[in-house]
């Protein structure tokens, strides 16, 4: 199951995806052809790991059958990454040890991103994270 929507301007592209594993790599598909249509493949291997952890974490902690992968270009030099699930649980920043094999996915994507936040929704949550490039490509 997936629906791309692109907006008429061009500068954002909304995909669902079934809540499966196989989300992940489709939501990486979907950020690296956005971000090669605009012309900022600088971000292209950063952008793909914090849509990777987004979108496992929905498909790990979410409700229901589908998320919702958006890409949108804020300006000339930023995007806006974001999963947008049916879980009202925000993601937590967590300090895991060395030991503990998981819970370092939100520290991947604060120290990747610029910025980073949830919104909670009516129905769920909206998880996003933005990434600026430098102006150099």
């Amino acid at each position: 199951m997936t629906r791309a929507h692109l907006a008429a301007d061009g500068a954002s592209l909304s995909e669902v995806f079934r809540r499966e594993p196989t989300a992940v790599p489709a939501a990486r598909h979907v950020v690296r052809d956005a971000l090669g249509a605009w012309e900022l493949a600088e971000l292209t291997e950063d952008a793909e790991v914090v849509i990777s952890e987004l979108a496992t974490n929905a498909v790990l902690h979410a409700r229901l059958a589908a998320i919702r992968v958006t890409v949108r270009r804020i300006d000339e030099r930023t995007v806006r990454l974001a999963v947008i699930d049916r879980s009202r649980d925000l993601p937590v920043l967590e300090s895991p040890s060395a030991e503990d094999v998981r819970g370092r996915g939100m520290g991947i994507v604060d120290a990747l991103t610029t910025s980073w936040g949830a919104d909670r929704l009516p129905w769920g949550k909206r998880v996003w994270a933005e990434l600026r490039t430098n102006g150099e490509q």
